[in-house]
């Protein structure tokens, strides 16, 4: 094993360096698998690799017709005769506008400027930068000798809703706290059996450890492909320090105590 280095994905150059998946016809840089659990997809579509316009990023979603309501959409709004006007603020310097927005209070300290991904940035590390100002990153890689070896998705259960779907069928699972879950490890082919996802995962397990988590989870498809698994095997797991919450034939849970 050479000079490992952990890099956590957080901007374009960090997302860039995302190694490629084993079977071509997959991409981390386009996995939303986790992220939607009714349409979500692990494909690699070249689309969401290219930045996002700001057009597109502003733009306002189109309200869905009601094709039984044309007519009534159709006409102008009717004014209310028992509407009154806003009362004016008698308080307000005369010329003052009566602003929603808080006033800056000059004795208050800045608040320090948050990190966040840029809205036309490619979709997925806008999904993996969703919790950069609140928990951090969403995602590492793991580079030996400088080379992108591994990679490594995870954070709060209320990021994954598939995960969350995963944890729905089996109510003996607990509640409180709720885990952080690792849904993604994986290496490229050459960086197979020397140890580098066991230590990608130890690097995530340590990071969510300091984000005050104390436990993590991960649910393994049990009978896929090893280049089709986003989640890798209970046997994989268990070398790690997980054990098996949840013996399912197909969908087990793994969980791991941290701390």
């Amino acid at each position: 094993m050479g000079t490992i280095t952990i890099l956590d994905v957080t901007d374009p150059a960090a997302f860039g360096r995302i190694p490629p998946c084993a079977d071509p016809g997959f991409d981390h840089r386009s996995c939303d698998y986790w992220e939607d659990a009714d349409r979500g997809s692990k494909a690699a579509r070249l689309s969401w690799l290219e930045p996002v316009s700001a057009a597109s990023a502003d733009a306002p979603r189109p309200k869905p017709t009601n094709p039984f309501l044309a007519d009534l959409e159709a006409k102008a709004p009717v004014a209310n005769p028992f509407a009154t006007a806003r009362p004016a603020n008698p308080f307000l310097t005369p010329g003052d506008d009566d602003d929603p927005e808080p006033l800056e209070n000059p004795f208050a300290p800045t608040p320090p400027a948050r990190p966040k991904v840029a809205p036309d940035a490619p979709r997925k590390l806008q999904l993996l930068g969703r919790g950069l100002g609140v928990v951090g990153s969403y995602a590492k890689i793991l580079l030996e000798d400088d080379a992108a070896k591994a990679y490594a998705q995870f954070g709060p259960l209320t990021a994954y809703p598939r995960a969350q779907r995963t944890r729905d069928l089996y109510p003996s699972l607990p509640d409180a706290p709720l885990p952080a879950v690792i849904t993604c490890i994986a290496t490229t082919v050459d960086a197979r059996d020397k140890g580098l996802a066991k230590a990608l995962v130890a690097a995530v397990c340590d990071d969510l450890t300091g984000r005050g988590f104390t436990a993590v989870e991960t649910y393994p498809e049990i009978g896929a492909r090893p280049d089709a698994t986003s989640a890798a095997t209970p046997r994989f797991w268990e070398s790690v320090g997980f054990a098996m919450a949840i013996a399912d034939e197909r969908f087990p849970v793994m969980r791991r105590a941290l701390g």
